[in-house]
């Protein structure tokens, strides 16, 4: 099933990217990181802020390399 709606759209594309954020990275011990749906477009959440931060880090590694610059965060000099 499609959604035509680009909105609602948009939002469940946000959840499941910050589902897969959550589920994939680990926090400093080695868990999971906690996923509530409450938490999407929350920005008193500490969860939303770090998938924002982390989205906003692969975006300009991926600029970086289309570029051709070296990637720092990436240790790649």
């Amino acid at each position: 099933m499609t959604i035509s709606n680009p909105v609602v759209n948009k939002v469940y594309t946000d959840l499941d990217e910050f589902r897969n954020y959550c589920t994939t990275e680990l926090d400093r011990v080695g868990n999971p990181l906690p996923f509530d749906e409450a938490d999407l477009y929350n920005e008193k959440s500490k969860m939303w802020v770090a998938f924002k931060k982390w989205r906003g880090w692969k975006r300009a590694v991926a600029r970086a390399e289309r570029e051709g610059r070296p990637v720092i965060n990436n240790r790649k000099r």
